[in-house]
């Protein structure tokens, strides 16, 4: 008989939370702390979202999205999880360009990048400090018209190489484009460009196991193997979530699912206006991603100086269009040494991400699809042989992912890697103005997305639900 994972759940919560991304926990972790009753739902067997990790035979684990977050996260870690989570928060200090326009070395802040576009990109410091004020000041309520690529044709015309160097990472990390709107750059970059890039140290196996300790503790149910198959709405308003086939009411709904999965796959649009419809259907899904996950011998190590995030690239313009080409020239190659992921067989593991879009990856036969993984992992190991010379007789295992990947262990649409466009974000705002009790913390507008993002966005959710359930509870005195 097949195990019941719900056996033991309540029939009813104060809050269902759908999904375990890093939003959804942080949703579950605060309401929780807060006295809430809350049932956490996960579609997986493991917690985490994006943001976690597989093992291979040899004492290989890998990270699916451990890469690279602002200084924020300490705070927000600290804050809304535990001091032991943000004790595990480390600076990568060295972040590497390689490309036909330069090659450089920088800690990633804004003392450092300050002087190599003033020195090694010549620009007069004048600019290059109102560039960054404007950036800084830049938040949600600014004028959207404005794209990033006319940002940087306002400080910096004609400068391929600068777009370059201040767009490239931001690309990566979230999705960007020049023809997004210039505050969904601002907001990111400067949130990076005030201390550095950090991760987290002991890889996503750590930080999980760490966050279902303090959920625990705070007394969320939490469920895996729980797929969510409806969301009930009676009166436009919040009736119930059914979950392998149990119905289990609730007063509110946190869906860290996707965006539009959750308003026409869970619900329906029936049950929304005809207007937040036609709005929800015009949100773009983001793009998703390749990785190549490789694990050197376990006697083997790497040099320092290789850097921690290595931003390569052979194509002799940047173009954002060329960063989700089938026919790929810029990887960025993601190195966890022993010491800043430590593992049983102090072993280096090396992933490769690419962004990439779905459609390049599915409709094919089982015959063609494979043979494409194998070929990105050729081509893979290909590129790294200029910064890891006999990378083939070096690596132990090397397996590929795509978007096809992604789809099925996390449900995403698509395998978007970051959730919807930027326009998605006010129409997940908008959700418990149409169903009362209705909410959402997934990876929505590039602002919105990466896991400081997703974090804090969690956070900002969290602080509406209870809101709400105060105001019912004092409105029923």
């Amino acid at each position: 008989m097949p195990k019941d994972f719900l056996a033991g759940a309540k029939d009813h919560y104060d809050v269902v939370v759908i999904g375990s991304g890093l939003g959804g926990l942080t949703a579950a972790n605060i309401l929780a702390r807060e006295g809430r009753s809350v049932l956490l739902l996960e579609q997986h067997y493991k917690l985490g979202g994006m943001a976690t990790w597989f093992k291979r035979p040899g004492g290989n684990i890998f990270d699916i999205s451990l890469h690279g977050f602002p200084h924020g996260m300490l705070k927000s870690c600290r804050r809304y999880w535990s001091q032991e989570i943000a004790d595990s928060i480390i600076q990568l200090e060295g972040v590497r360009f390689d490309n036909p326009m330069f090659s450089l070395t920088t800690s990633f802040n804004r003392v450092d990048f300050t002087e190599l576009l003033t020195t090694k990109f010549g620009i007069a410091q004048q600019k290059v400090d109102e560039f960054f004020t404007t950036a800084r000041s830049m938040n949600f309520y600014d004028d959207q018209a404005m794209t990033t690529g006319e940002l940087f044709e306002k400080y910096f015309p004609g400068r391929e190489d600068v777009v370059r160097l201040l767009m490239e990472p931001i690309t990566y990390a979230n999705g960007s484009t020049l023809e997004d709107p210039a505050i969904t750059y601002g907001i990111v970059f400067s949130n990076f460009m005030s201390k550095g890039v950090y991760t987290f140290s002991g890889g996503t196996d750590k930080l999980v196991k760490c966050m279902e300790k303090e959920m625990i503790a705070n007394g969320v149910d939490i469920r895996i193997n729980c797929n969510v198959e409806k969301i009930t709405i009676a009166n436009s308003k919040i009736k119930s979530v059914t979950a392998n086939g149990r119905e289990i009411s609730t007063d509110c709904v946190v869906s860290n699912a996707n965006l539009r999965a959750t308003i026409f796959n869970l619900i329906g649009e029936e049950h929304f206006d005809a207007g937040f419809v036609s709005e929800a259907k015009e949100v773009r899904l983001n793009n998703s991603s390749t990785q190549v996950y490789m694990a050197l011998n376990e006697d083997d190590h790497v040099d320092r100086s290789t850097g921690d995030l290595l931003f390569s690239s052979t194509a002799g313009r940047f173009k954002t269009d060329l960063l989700l080409s089938r026919d790929i020239t810029s990887r960025t190659f993601s190195f966890y040494y022993p010491d800043t992921r430590p593992n049983k067989h102090d072993r280096t593991m090396i992933v490769s991400s690419t962004n990439a879009n779905y459609a390049d990856w599915t409709g094919m036969s089982k015959e063609d699809y494979d043979a494409s993984k194998a070929d990105l992992v050729e081509t893979t190991l290909d590129a790294l042989e200029k910064y890891l010379p006999n990378a083939r007789q070096r690596v132990e295992h090397a397996e590929a992912a795509t978007p096809v990947t992604f789809e099925h262990y996390t449900k995403h649409i698509e395998g978007a890697s970051f959730g919807t466009k930027f326009e998605g974000l006010a129409v997940s705002r908008a959700l418990p103005e149409q169903i009362t009790g209705l909410y959402h913390a997934g990876s929505c507008g590039i602002i919105m997305s990466g896991w400081l993002g997703t974090i804090n966005y969690g956070v900002i959710v969290a602080n509406d639900v209870e809101n709400m359930l105060h105001k019912q509870a004092t409105s029923s005195v």
